[in-house]
């Protein structure tokens, strides 16, 4: 029976963190939770999992063990919360034009 998974974005946003960019207009979709090959839900922003070997650490661990693809989300890791990749993102969103722009006419012409 597959894990019936919580979303954690409102209109392609993560609002509960508040440095995490908007991916609302971006052409970039917001992907869901996954569980990995541990049992570890990835990308549902509870950083503690009972399966997960942070949880379950010895002398014997081996910290290759969390490397890779299958530990890191591809739009909610705490890496697009940094400045430059919020602003990676956003700079993919369109410009809001309105009401300032017309497609073919000048609308500033001898405005100023």
């Amino acid at each position: 029976m597959k894990k019936k998974l919580k979303k954690v974005t409102i209109d392609e946003t993560m609002p509960h963190q508040i440095n995490a960019p908007d991916f609302k207009g971006t052409g970039m979709e917001v992907m869901p939770p996954f569980v990995n090959d541990y049992g570890v839900v990835i990308g549902d922003s509870n950083y503690s999992s009972k399966n997960s070997p942070l949880e379950n650490w010895t002398d014997e661990t081996d910290p290759a063990i969390m490397a890779g693809d299958e530990w890191v989300h591809p739009t909610n890791d705490i890496g697009w919360n940094t400045p430059e990749n919020r602003e990676l993102v956003e700079s993919k969103r369109k410009p809001q034009a309105y009401p300032f722009m017309h497609p073919t006419h000048d609308v500033s012409h001898g405005k100023d």
